[in-house]
């Protein structure tokens, strides 16, 4: 039985298999807080309601992992989106077909791409650094998305477009299928490809990965232009979920994105990161936002419980603790 659980153990890796106990731990404390919790209504409800957020912390993941950021995700998202719903209401909004859905899912996954491709091309070969050059990129999206919509939201979709946003399949939401897939394409494309593999090292030190002969510029706009492309996937999640797009929609998501890949152990100074471990992390703070709410907490607390998670994590993996646990079990 040891034997077992270390090789399960060892096959997940230390931080997954530590943020498996925490999740386990926080999933039996809340369901003894609160009856709800294990409710079928309550897991549906966190089931539509953390893959929006997943998404937009893959598209984080990968620019973290090189060595950079990318703070424009959720502006992104959201021009994606806005494109969606104008190119929809140009067909007739709530009466457009589906192949006006289709032209409207091309050119917003076009308009997230571009804007990943443009901080990826700027990082990469004019060495700008990239939290400068994502902010720059998030304040031109906001303000060109300010004045495109003159600070409204565009609203009414297709009934069909639903599906997407609040159907179910099997019992599953159809967007916890989605982001599943798209986590799932993320984890083989970071760590069973060339790609994946440039990415790490270049996060790790781009200077010895170019003399390794590695493409680190090309690395780094593709990985911008793919973190866009989750972005408008965002996007268009999230006129599918709310009905309505605007710019401000999400903004308070960017900080949890960072908050999830550092719980789930991706260095903040590149070189490391995983797809599962950051999928257990987004699913602990998922339960700690519901089960608060349902024991009648204010959602605000849900936020202050987060960044001490963050802060615990940071304590709990600085060299100094660790240090003094390996004292401990030597003696």
């Amino acid at each position: 039985m040891k034997t077992s659980l270390g090789t399960i153990r060892s096959g997940l890796g230390t931080d997954t298999s530590s943020l498996i106990a925490l999740l386990i731990v926080v999933v039996l404390g809340f369901s003894i807080a609160s009856p709800q919790f294990m409710t079928a209504a309550n897991l549906g409800s966190m089931g539509f309601q953390m893959p929006l957020l997943g998404l937009l912390t893959l598209a984080m993941l990968a620019p973290i992992i090189s060595g950079g950021f990318n703070l424009a995700v959720t502006y992104t998202a959201n021009m994606s989106g806005l494109t969606l719903a104008w190119v929809l209401l140009q067909f007739g909004g709530k009466d457009a077909g589906v192949g006006a859905l289709v032209l409207g899912c091309l050119a917003a996954i076009a308009v997230g791409m571009l804007a990943g491709a443009i901080i990826g091309f700027v990082v990469a070969y004019v060495g700008a650094h990239p939290i400068l050059v994502s902010l720059a990129m998030m304040i031109f999206l906001r303000g060109l998305g300010e004045f495109l919509t003159r600070g409204g939201d565009i609203s009414g979709v297709p009934d069909y477009m639903r599906v997407l946003g609040h159907e179910t399949l099997i019992g599953i939401p159809v967007p916890l299928l989605l982001f599943g897939a798209v986590a799932i394409v993320w984890h083989i494309l970071l760590r069973r490809t060339q790609h994946g593999f440039s990415v790490t090292m270049t996060g790790s030190n781009q200077m010895a990965a170019e003399y390794s002969g590695l493409h680190t510029k090309r690395t780094l706009v593709l990985l911008y232009t793919l973190s866009g492309l989750l972005c408008a996937i965002a996007g268009i999640l999230m006129l599918a979920r709310f009905n309505s797009v605007r710019v401000g929609h999400g903004e308070a998501l960017l900080l949890v994105t960072v908050l999830a890949c550092f719980l789930g152990g991706v260095d903040p100074f590149g070189g490391y990161g995983r797809v599962v471990p950051v999928v257990v992390s987004l699913v602990i703070l998922q339960i700690l936002s519901s089960g608060l709410n349902l024991i009648g907490a204010n959602q605000h607390m849900a936020t202050a419980v987060w960044g001490l998670f963050l802060i615990a994590v940071m304590v709990l993996r600085s060299e100094q603790v660790k240090m003094v646990l390996g004292f401990f079990k030597k003696s």
